[in-house]
C-alpha cells in the first residue's frame, strides 16, 4: 500500500496555544506549593488545578476551532437535506430530554404513593436499557460507512455529546469523585491522583484538537489502525497499531463492565455476575446491531442520563449545606471548614486510639510473618482449642459455630497465608497514620520542600507522579482509539474541530462538579456522620457493606461504640453512588444516580467493544476488497469478534481484577505510549519512515508493559525480585512516561538512519 499523509503544518497558533496548555496544567502543578495563598475563599494552586486549568483548555480548543476555521475559509453550501436531517434530529433530542424529566417525575410521585424502592431501581434499569436496545435496533445496518463511521454526518453538537458520553466511563462518573475524596488534591506519597484526573482528562482534548483530530479526518478513514496503514504502508504498522488497540480497549472495557455488574445489582439486587449479564445485554443490541451510528445516537441519549444523574444530587448537597446549587462556584465555603475538621480530628483522643490498634495490629502481622509456617499452624492449634473448649463447656451455638467459620476461614498454604497477612500488614500500616491515612485536602504535595531530607524527597517523589500521571493521561487521551474514532463521524475537518470543542464543553460540566462532590460529601461525612453511635447509623452504610466490604465497612476500633473518623473506610466507587443516600434524598434519586452510571459505563463499554471489533475485522483481516459481498462480509465478522470479546470482557471483570480507577489509568499509558509519538510525528513530519514507526510502536508499548508487570507484587515475588523496582520512584500506573519518551526517540533515531541509508544506497 502506497504511503500518504494529511496536509499538517505547524503554525505559530499551535506553538503559542500549546504554550498555553502547558503553562495552565504542568506549570501551574509545577508551582502549586508556592500558590497556596487565598483569593476569595480559595488556594489559588487548589483552584486553577480543579476549575481555573479546565476553563483554559475550553479556551484553547475552542480558539483554536474559531482560528482554523477562518483561515480555511467560507464554509461550504449546506446541503438542504442536511439541514432538514438536522432540524429533525434537534425536534427528536428535545422531544426525549422533556420525557425523560417526565419520566422522572413519574416516578418520583409514584415512590412518594409508596411504590417499593426495588420496584423503583428496576424501572429504572429495564426502562433505560430498554431505551438503548431500542434505538440499536432501529439503526441497525450491514452498509459500512454506517457501521464503522456513522455515514459520516453527525451534527458537531451531538458528536461533542456522544463523544463525552463515551468518555465519561465509569471512572469518571463512579470513581473519579470519591478518587478526589481519598486523594485530595494530589494523593498520598507516591500514590498519585486528586486533581491529576481533572487535569489529565481534561488537558489531554487540547492534544486532539491541535494535533490529532482534524488530520485523521482529513484522511477520510474508518478506525485508528486505518492510519497508520495509510501513513507508512504495508501491514506491519497496521497489524501492531490494531493489536496496540485491543489490548488497551480491552483494559478499558474491563472497568467498564465491572461498572455495570456493581451498578445493575444495586438496583435490582441480582447477584453481581448476573448483572454482568444483564447490563452486558443493552451493550451488544447497540453496537453489534447498528455499529456506530447506533452507538452514537445510543451514547447522546446516555450523556443526559448521566449528566442529570450527576449534577441533580451534587446541587442538592451544595443547596442543602450552602443555600446554593451551583455547586462548582459555591463549594470553596467548606474548604476552610474542612481544614478544621482535619486538624481536630487529628488532635482527637479517640481517634488517636484507633490509630494505635490499627498500628498494633500491623506489628501483629509483621511479626506474624516472620515465620509463616510457625504462626499459621500457632493459628490453627489456638483455633482448634478454642472450638473444644467451647463443646466441652456448652457454649452458644453461635460462638462455635463463629469459631468454626474462623478456623475454615484461615489461609490453606504458606504462600496464601504470606500474601494475606502482607496484605493486612500493609492496609493496617496505611490505616495507622493520621485521617486513615487521607492526605490534607488542599495540600498540593505529601512531605515538605523546607523539611528535612526524608520530607524533602517526599515532596519531590509526590509531585513527580502527580506530574507523571497527569502527562499520560493527557498523552493517552491523544492516542485512545475509541475516542479518535469519533471524530471520523462528522462531515468535515470543520466539524472536527468544532466537535472537539463541544466534547471538552459537555465533559466539563461533570468534571468541574466533581471536585465539589467530593469536597461536599467529606463535609458531611467529617461533620455529621462521624461522632455518631454505631446503632445510630444510617442503613445504607450496612445495605453497601453487605454488598461488596470493599465498598465501604466500619468497625469499632477502641470499643466505644461511637464512629470515629478512622473507622470507616470507603473505597472510590461509593462516594457518588451513595451521595443521594448521604444528602437525604429520595430514593428515586438514588435510582437516576444508579442509571447514570450504568449509561456512563454503557456508553464507554459500547464505543470500546465496537473498536476491539473492528481493530479484529476491519484492521487484522483487512484484504482491501471493495465488492459490495466482502463489505458485508467484513461487518459481519466485526460483529461476531464483537460478541466474543464482549464474553471475555465480562468473565474477566467478574474476576474483579482491581479497582476501576486503576485499570482506566493503566489503558492511558498504554495507548499513550503505543500510539501518539509515531502518530503525531507521522502527522506532521514527512521524514517519520516505516521501519521507524514499527520500532517507535513496539518500543513504547514494550518498555510501558514490561515496567507495569515487573512492578506487579505478584510477578516480584515469583521472581524473587527484591525492591521497589522504581524507575525515579514513578509508580507503574504512570509507566507511559516512559514508553511515550521511548516512542519518540526510537522512532527520531532509526528515521535519521533509514533516511541517510536510503540517501546512500
Amino acid at each position: 500500500m502506497p504511503e500518504s499523509q494529511p496536509d499538517a503544518s505547524f503554525s505559530r497558533w499551535h506553538a503559542w496555544l500549546l504554550g498555553a496548555w502547558f503553562c495552565a496544567s504542568f506549570g501551574v502543578v509545577f508551582f502549586a506549593y508556592d500558590l497556596q495563598h487565598v483569593a476569595a475563599g480559595w488556594p489559588v494552586s487548589y483552584w486553577f488545578a480543579a476549575q481555573g486549568s479546565v476553563l483554559i483548555f475550553i479556551l484553547v480548543v475552542a480558539l483554536f476551532a474559531w482560528i482554523a476555521n477562518r483561515r480555511e475559509g467560507p464554509a461550504a453550501e449546506v446541503d438542504p437535506d442536511y439541514l432538514v436531517y438536522t432540524r429533525r434530529i434537534h425536534g427528536r433530542f428535545f422531544a426525549y430530554v422533556v420525557l425523560f424529566l417526565l419520566f422522572l417525575l413519574v416516578l418520583a410521585l409514584a415512590e412518594r404513593a409508596g411504590l417499593r424502592k426495588i420496584w423503583v431501581g428496576a424501572i429504572f434499569l429495564f426502562a433505560t436499557v430498554f431505551l438503548y436496545a431500542l434505538i440499536g435496533i432501529y439503526d441497525r445496518t450491514s452498509k459500512a460507512s454506517e457501521y464503522y463511521v456513522a455515514g459520516r454526518r453527525i451534527p458537531a453538537v451531538y458528536n461533542g455529546m456522544a463523544v463525552a458520553a463515551d468518555w465519561m466511563s465509569a471512572a469518571s462518573f463512579i470513581s473519579m469523585a470519591g478518587g478526589l475524596y481519598l486523594q485530595g488534591f494530589s494523593g498520598s506519597g507516591s500514590q498519585p491522583g486528586g486533581l491529576a484526573y481533572v487535569l489529565g482528562w481534561t488537558g489531554g482534548f487540547c492534544l486532539v484538537a491541535l494535533l490529532v483530530a482534524p488530520y485523521l479526518r482529513q484522511m477520510n478513514l474508518y478506525t485508528v489502525p486505518d492510519f497508520f496503514g495509510a501513513r507508512y504502508g504495508g501491514r506491519w504498522p497496521r497489524i501492531i497499531a490494531a493489536w496496540s488497540a485491543v489490548l488497551c480497549s480491552f483494559t478499558y472495557v474491563v472497568a467498564q463492565i465491572y461498572g455495570v455488574g456493581l451498578i445493575t445489582s444495586r438496583l435490582t439486587g441480582v447477584q453481581f455476575e448476573i448483572g454482568i449479564l444483564l447490563g452486558l445485554g443493552g451493550v451488544l443490541v447497540c453496537s453489534f446491531l447498528g455499529g456506530m451510528r447506533a452507538v452514537t445516537w445510543t451514547q447522546v441519549t446516555q450523556y443526559v442520563v448521566l449528566i442529570l444523574a450527576f449534577l441533580i444530587p451534587v446541587s442538592w448537597l451544595a443547596y442543602k449545606q450552602l443555600g446554593n446549587p451551583l455547586a462548582p462556584f459555591a463549594y470553596g465555603q467548606q474548604l476552610p471548614k474542612i481544614a478544621q475538621l482535619e486538624t481536630r480530628l487529628m488532635a482527637s483522643p479517640a481517634e488517636q486510639e484507633v490509630i494505635h490498634e490499627y498500628a498494633k495490629r500491623s506489628s501483629d502481622y509483621a511479626r506474624k510473618l516472620e515465620n509463616v509456617t510457625e504462626s499459621l499452624e500457632h493459628e490453627k492449634k489456638a483455633l482448634y482449642d478454642e472450638i473444644q473448649r467451647l463443646t466441652r463447656t456448652h457454649a452458644d451455638e453461635s460462638e462455635i459455630v463463629a469459631a468454626r467459620r474462623a478456623l475454615a476461614a484461615l489461609p490453606r498454604d504458606e504462600a496464601s497465608a504470606r500474601e494475606r497477612w502482607t496484605r493486612a500488614m500493609t492496609d493496617n500500616m496505611d490505616r495507622a497514620k493520621p485521617l486513615g491515612g487521607m492526605p490534607l485536602h488542599t495540600r498540593p504535595f505529601a512531605g515538605d520542600p523546607d523539611g528535612t531530607r526524608v520530607e524533602q524527597k517526599a515532596f519531590e517523589t509526590s509531585r513527580r507522579n502527580f506530574l507523571a500521571l497527569m502527562f499520560c493521561l493527557m498523552v493517552g487521551t491523544a492516542g485512545l482509539p475509541h475516542l479518535l474514532t469519533r471524530f471520523y463521524t462528522v462531515r468535515s475537518v470543520t466539524e472536527a474541530r468544532n466537535s472537539v470543542t463541544w466534547s471538552l464543553f459537555f465533559i466539563a460540566l461533570l468534571y468541574l462538579a466533581a471536585p465539589a462532590l467530593a469536597v461536599l460529601v467529606k463535609f458531611e461525612i467529617m461533620g455529621h456522620l462521624v461522632g455518631q453511635r454505631f446503632d445510630e447509623l444510617p442503613s445504607w452504610i450496612a445495605q453497601w457493606a453487605r454488598m461488596d466490604s470493599s465498598l465501604i465497612s466500619v468497625s469499632d476500633i477502641n470499643g466505644d461504640q461511637i464512629l470515629q473518623f478512622a473507622e470507616l473506610k470507603l473505597g472510590p466507587d461509593i462516594v457518588m453512588l451513595a451521595t443521594p443516600e448521604i444528602g437525604g434524598l429520595p430514593y428515586v434519586v438514588s435510582g437516576l444516580v444508579a442509571a447514570g452510571g450504568l449509561a456512563a459505563a454503557l456508553s464507554t463499554a459500547d464505543g470500546l467493544l465496537l473498536t476491539i471489533g473492528n481493530a479484529l475485522a476491519h484492521d487484522l483481516f483487512y484484504r482491501g476488497e471493495s465488492d459490495r459481498a466482502a463489505v458485508v462480509r467484513q461487518v459481519m465478522l466485526s460483529k461476531f469478534a464483537l460478541l466474543l470479546v464482549a464474553l471475555l470482557a465480562a468473565y474477566v471483570a467478574a474476576q474483579r481484577p482491581a479497582d476501576i480507577l486503576f485499570l482506566v489509568s493503566a489503558s492511558f499509558s498504554l495507548a499513550g505510549a503505543a500510539f501518539v509519538p509515531v502518530m503525531i510525528l507521522g502527522i506532521f513530519w514527512s521524514g517519520v519512515t516505516r521501519p521507524a514507526a514499527v520500532a517507535g510502536m513496539l518500543s513504547g508499548l514494550g518498555l510501558t508493559l514490561y515496567y507495569m508487570l515487573v512492578n506487579l507484587p505478584s510477578v516480584r515475588v515469583f521472581f524473587g525480585l527484591r525492591g521497589s523496582g522504581l524507575w525515579f520512584d514513578i509508580e507503574p500506573i504512570s509507566a507511559g512516561v516512559f514508553g511515550v519518551t521511548a516512542g519518540v526517540l526510537v522512532t527520531l533515531l532509526v528515521s535519521f538512519f533509514t533516511q541517510s541509508h536510503k540517501r546512500l544506497a
